[in-house]
């Protein structure tokens, strides 16, 4: 499958429908995003079972920063598994992981000393971060954002609060959260604007909160993504991240930057909060790091490290073939001036957006950095009512005509591309977009 080759879609087939229908047979899922049954992947495309070939404006949720299959990758993967497949790696030591571990204390943010605690996913790096600002610090609060979204176990589902189906039905979850609002410029729930506003929703913290029902030296650790995902990829002012930061010194609180979605070059640096000079005290990390192995980790203070043997683990965190996977993937992105790519074909991709919105009075907002970028669609522009049916039927649209996108928000597309798109690519994947978006008005 030539990476250059152009996109072609033809209605789903025979070959196709028949992967589906087993699928919904046997498969207890029920987020498909559209009825293309995958078969093998290169670069920036995808083909599925009836031959037709997709631009893959997904990343596969954020995860093939390298692009699919990449040959580096993929012979990393070969040779590891060739030599040894998993060995516990909590209980014993290999060296594919403490060479990974120390690749990526260098790369992430802070210069402090650190420690890596392996996980397999997300979720999971998020419930170490949990666990590890409780033991650490002996307090038993927790700090998070309305429109975060920090994975579906019951622990990171608690500070999770981006839709209502992810947590309908799962009360009680894990108490001691406070959930406080985004700084979502585009819809300020204070209806303030910055800079005028001072950054009340990081003030807020201090001269409410704190101040009247939450004691600060109950809180354990703040979680924050630096832009957040699944709420919309709504991106914070400059200076956000850094005043809460400066909050959280202030009283002694942990902060976790969860990068799952926006790390390993996705904004144009190895990691988002690089962008707003923030050093965090852990930082949470899966999706990109390992190109499409199961992988995950946080990476935090070494003063903070469980200090009793057993106080927590796991059995595959640190798996050696996702190890080599994840060791290849940062040689790449380094190599190939992934992050390089991403900053600047993210202009170029944020250029041709707002273009877009000068065209269709639909486009509300676009916002982004790097290959992280997204467009709010709205029935009003001076009203702002979201428009999800209109965004559910343009990103169906897209994918008919062979390029995939994901929804997150109420109404919200992203873009995320693995980084290395090329400018021809997001030219004919804005050309599809521009087309869908017009014939989707006019359903």
């Amino acid at each position: 499958m030539d990476r250059k080759a152009s996109i072609r879609v033809a209605p789903p087939g025979p070959k196709g429908k028949k992967i589906v229908d087993r699928d919904t047979r046997f498969l207890a899922t029920a987020t498909k995003a559209a009825p293309i049954a995958a078969v093998r992947g290169r670069g920036v495309l995808v083909e599925d079972a009836d031959g037709n070939t997709y631009l893959d404006f997904t990343s596969g949720a954020g995860v093939i920063n390298t692009g699919h299959c990449h040959p580096r990758v993929v012979e990393a993967i070969q040779k590891q598994a060739a030599e040894l497949i998993h060995f516990a790696g909590t209980d014993y030591y290999y060296d594919v992981q403490a060479r990974l571990a120390e690749r990526l204390t260098e790369i992430t943010p802070g210069k402090f000393e650190k420690r890596v605690f392996f996980t397999n996913s997300g979720t999971e790096s998020i419930e170490a971060a949990l666990k590890l600002a409780r033991w650490s610090s002996g307090r038993r609060q927790y700090i998070a954002f309305i429109g975060a979204f920090h994975g579906r176990t019951m622990g990171a589902l608690s500070l999770t609060a981006s839709k209502p189906v992810h947590r309908d039905r799962y009360f009680p979850t894990v108490p001691g959260v406070e959930h406080i609002p985004y700084a979502y410029c585009y819809r300020c729930p204070y209806k303030l604007e910055h800079p005028g506003c001072g950054l009340w929703c990081v003030k807020i913290l201090d001269e409410v909160y704190f101040g009247s029902y939450l004691p600060p030296g109950e809180v354990a650790a703040v979680f924050a993504e630096p832009v957040q995902g699944e709420g919309g990829y709504i991106v914070p002012p400059r200076d956000w991240m850094g005043a809460l930061r400066d909050l959280t010194l202030k009283h002694g609180i942990l902060l976790v930057d969860d990068e799952v979605q926006s790390g390993f070059g996705r904004t144009g640096k190895w990691f988002c909060a690089q962008h707003y000079g923030v050093e965090p005290d852990v930082v949470a990390l899966a999706k990109g790091i390992a190109s499409g192995f199961p992988l995950g980790a946080i990476v935090f203070r070494r003063e903070l490290d469980w200090k009793v043997a057993g106080a927590h683990s796991n059995t595959y965190g640190g798996n050696p073939v996702g190890c080599a996977a994840s060791l290849a993937t940062i040689d790449v992105i380094e190599k190939e001036r992934l992050r390089e790519n991403a900053a600047g074909m993210g202009d170029y991709l944020h250029k041709r957006l707002l273009e877009l919105q000068e065209s269709h009075e639909c486009i509300g907002d676009v916002r982004g950095i790097g290959l992280m970028q997204a467009t709010e669609f709205v029935l009003d522009r001076r009203t702002k009512e979201p428009a999800p049916k209109l965004r559910d039927a343009i990103e169906e649209l897209a994918w008919r005509k062979g390029l995939l996108l994901l929804g997150c928000g109420r109404s919200t597309i992203r873009y995320i591309p693995p980084l290395l798109v090329s400018r021809d690519q997001i030219d004919q994947a804005m050309g599809i977009l521009d087309e869908s978006v017009r014939e989707a008005q006019k359903e």
